[in-house]
């Protein structure tokens, strides 16, 4: 193990000084280490150690031209300060998802109606934040997430639904599993599969495992599921009309990883290749409204230690940033 994450190292840059620690920083670590649960042997941690001291600095400049007003969004250190950049690649999905599109004429716009604030948590329809570990689930965390809130709309319950039940069952219709997914696929699979189960009877395990869907179990089915055109106005609509909606974005890992709060707007992001799975709950502004801080509130499966206890503002009505509204998608139940 030590001397991949050596070669790892390495590759970043920091070779020979790995053991050129700062000692200023000592204290600093072992509250991290013990606020985390981290644990290393004496020669690793001295290499994660190194990992931790460049993030650390990356997020005092990064805050510091924030003080400037350089930056819209401040970072924070988190749980995933020692990772190097190709063991959060892992928490991705391994390729740019290839999602389904349909043409647009399905949707017909009413901004002019729509409320300028909505948040679908203080409605009631979201679940609490969870970790997808180092599995690559998100794409059926935001899958559930989306079912969740439909489910609450037609009954008025809240059920946490079993993200574990879609990564070990969705292969046959095209996903693959902690290694990557598509959100149209896993609601293919429920919608073909006759239902999804609950987290209580199926809990989420945070790595693959062979197929243990339970028929008697199930806790919600859907009836048919709709992706929405590449439009941040149709998005809009469907997110104050409909409720939380699935999409996938681009992550730029540098900034996302570390983000605290604040609208999150990121230059080096993609509008295209997108990688990550999230939930859209809501949108609104800070500020006045011609002030141009349009935000979407999107839930994350990171834990609540990631930014704003799971959740983040990302910048809205700025050319699709960062893809958010390039493949939303939402249950019919």
């Amino acid at each position: 193990m030590i001397p991949t994450i050596f070669l790892v190292i390495l590759c970043l840059g920091v070779g020979s000084r790995v053991l050129a620690l700062d000692p200023g920083l000592d204290a600093k670590w072992e509250e991290w280490k013990i606020l985390y649960e981290k644990s290393y042997s004496l020669e690793e941690e001295a290499l994660r150690r190194t990992v931790w001291e460049k993030n650390m600095k990356m997020i005092k400049l990064h805050n510091g031209e924030n003080g400037l007003g350089k930056n819209g969004y401040t970072m924070k250190m988190n749980a995933f300060g020692d990772m190097t950049d190709e063991e959060f690649e892992k928490m991705l999905i391994a390729f740019p998802m290839k999602t389904q599109k349909r043409g647009k004429g399905i949707w017909k716009r009413a901004l002019s109606g729509l409320p300028k604030f909505v948040d679908w948590r203080k409605e009631g329809y979201v679940t609490p934040v969870r970790h997808q570990g180092n599995c690559g689930s998100c794409w059926a965390f935001a899958a559930t997430g989306a079912i969740e809130g439909q489910m609450y709309k037609k009954t008025g319950k809240l059920i946490p639904l079993s993200v574990q039940n879609l990564v070990d069952c969705s292969k046959p219709h095209g996903n693959n599993g902690c290694a990557s997914g598509e959100i149209y696929r896993a609601f293919r699979y429920v919608l073909h599969n006759g239902g999804v189960e609950a987290e209580a009877t199926y809990p989420y395990k945070k790595k693959e495992g062979p197929c243990r869907y339970n028929p008697k179990n199930v806790a919600a089915k859907i009836r048919e599921y709709v992706t929405l055109p590449e439009d941040e106005d149709i998005l809009m609509d469907a997110v104050a009309t409909k409720g939380p909606i699935a999409a996938e974005m681009h992550v730029y890992q540098k900034s996302f990883s570390f983000y605290n709060e604040g609208i999150y707007h990121e230059p080096n992001c993609s509008s295209t290749d997108v990688n990550h799975g999230i939930l859209v709950v809501g949108y609104g502004f800070e500020g006045n409204e011609t002030d141009g801080n349009n935000y979407w509130l999107i839930k994350n499966s990171w834990g609540k230690s990631w930014g704003m206890d799971g959740y983040m503002k990302i910048a809205k009505d700025r050319n699709n940033h960062c893809g958010i509204a390039s493949y939303g998608h939402y249950p019919l139940v």
